[in-house]
């Protein structure tokens, strides 16, 4: 399971990067929001893909301001998904072994975990910093497949971002599954290459499209 966007809803992370650090940012140099918003785009957009666009260490020496501390002060918008929760119950009624992969950063992942309690329902919590590469990467599947002792085509994965669900199909993960609304409230997006759902709960019962097997 990924996390942001997938049972947590990603909305939570746009505040953060796109209201509550331009605010920060302009406050610190003096400048418009508009600017400080423009100069936060410049500098994520440059580094999207890669480990420094997920990484709180990185950006908070980029821009002076401390995004683990900018972060817990909004922690009260971080929120399940609909049917996550459900979801994830249900898996663990049905004995499934879950592990959680994620980009966030191990700080953001930690709070998110504390805010939810979200380590109850997983055998594992992972950082793709655990392995230095995110997991639009081939190293990260490659490291998170061995140190988890799984056999690709026999796990599912889900997660609502296009390049990871590329990278997952090319490593060899047998059910590759999108969503297609990560942000609550807003309308679902086309996710044309793989089997989509709007959410988790769409897995439980009898909806399930691979009741029987997972």
């Amino acid at each position: 399971m990924d996390m942001d966007g997938t049972l947590l809803d990603l909305g939570f992370d746009n505040y953060l990067w796109n209201e509550a650090l331009p605010n920060a940012y302009a406050h610190k140099l003096g400048i418009s929001r508009p600017e400080a918003s423009q100069a936060i785009k410049a500098r994520l957009d440059a580094a999207r893909g890669t480990l420094s666009w997920y990484c709180f260490d990185h950006w908070t020496r980029e821009f002076g301001i401390d995004i683990a501390a900018l972060e817990h002060a909004h922690r009260a918008r971080i929120r399940f998904l609909p049917g996550a929760r459900y979801f994830l119950a249900y898996a663990n009624r049905l004995g499934a072994r879950l592990v959680l992969a994620t980009n966030a950063h191990p700080t953001s992942l930690a709070l998110k975990a504390e805010q939810t309690g979200l380590a109850a329902y997983f055998s594992d919590l992972c950082s793709s910093h655990r392995y230095r590469a995110p997991k639009e990467s081939p190293r990260f599947w490659a490291a998170f497949l061995e140190e988890h002792r799984l056999d690709p085509a026999e796990v599912l994965f889900v997660d609502d971002n296009p390049n990871v669900l590329a990278a997952a199909d090319a490593a060899g993960i047998g059910r590759v599954i999108a969503i297609q609304r990560p942000i609550l409230g807003e309308e679902a997006r086309a996710q044309p290459t793989h089997l989509a759902l709007r959410n988790l709960g769409e897995l439980c019962g009898a909806g399930c499209p691979f009741r029987g097997q997972c």
